[in-house]
């Protein structure tokens, strides 16, 4: 039974998930400068916090680690040896697999239960309600505590660690590079004053499809087509330079059209018969 939380970061998500009576340890106590607001931040959530790791973690069943990606194997390291025997550590950051699968080495080695913990959409405003992918040889203990402290929306994804972390990185892929890649569009449409036009145009020809049928779809025009396209977008990229935008995204396109072009198939039905073929040929 979990008696006691702590959070291990106490930012925007770690804000979004406490409960009162929890205890925090936040870097931002480290620095006069950030300190007064993050001991607001604790004050408003009525939050027990501590200067040090020790102190927010001395008490521990459940750590809710939540920082900044490139700190997450620096804070299992640093909080490991502080860890009561059996202590689930839920490694909740954006990280490769490869990462949490290093962090949970130490986690274990330490004497705590390491687990993998996915955080598949935006904290605010689900909060509570965000949906968790968890993994590992805990998972299931981190699933009911995980519940028990509030979570609405938990699923274990697989027994290994790297499992949940692996569904979120590759999704990644395509979440942040749509961001990026309307970055990049709308930025050139602007510029050359048809952006409207240019919007009118994607509503019209975007269908409503699974992504599965997407993915299909998007595969066939690059094995068929690829090199083709890759000179049309080598237009694309010196319309876009022209304007003054940089075609960041636009070059890493030319190459992955190029590189499907050149495989020289004829695209097989399905995906999957599909996935198959292209590992066949460049591995």
């Amino acid at each position: 039974m979990i008696e006691w939380t702590s959070f291990v970061g106490f930012g925007e998500a770690g804000q979004a998930f406490a409960q009162p009576g929890a205890a925090a340890f936040d870097i931002a106590t480290d620095s006069p400068d950030t300190r007064p607001a993050k001991i607001s931040d604790f004050e408003s959530a009525q939050i027990r916090w501590s200067a040090t790791p020790a102190g927010a973690l001395a008490r521990a069943d459940l750590v809710l680690c939540l920082i900044t990606a490139d700190q997450a194997l620096a804070a299992a390291q640093r909080c490991a040896p502080l860890l009561r025997p059996g202590t689930l550590w839920l490694d909740m950051n954006s990280v490769a697999p490869g990462t949490k699968r290093d962090a949970a080495q130490v986690i274990e080695a330490a004497g705590g239960r390491y687990v993998d913990v996915a955080v598949m959409a935006p904290v605010l405003p689900a909060r509570l309600g965000v949906p968790l992918l968890v993994a590992g040889p805990h998972a299931e203990d981190a699933a009911d505590a995980l519940r028990a402290y509030g979570f609405t929306k938990v699923a274990v994804s697989g027994a290994n660690v790297g499992d949940a972390s692996a569904i979120k990185m590759i999704r990644s892929v395509m979440v942040k590079g749509l961001e990026a890649l309307t970055a990049e569009c709308v930025l050139a449409a602007e510029r050359a004053g048809v952006r409207e036009a240019v919007l009118a145009s994607l509503d019209a020809s975007w269908k409503e499809q699974s992504w599965a049928t997407r993915a299909d779809y998007n595969l066939d025009r690059m094995l068929a087509h690829g090199t083709r396209r890759a000179a049309e977008m080598e237009e694309v990229a010196k319309t876009l330079s022209d304007l003054g935008v940089d075609p960041a995204m636009t070059r890493g396109t030319i190459q992955r059209q190029r590189e499907m072009g050149a495989l020289g198939m004829t695209p097989p039905e399905g995906l999957t018969a599909k996935l198959v073929a292209i590992e066949g040929r460049v591995s």
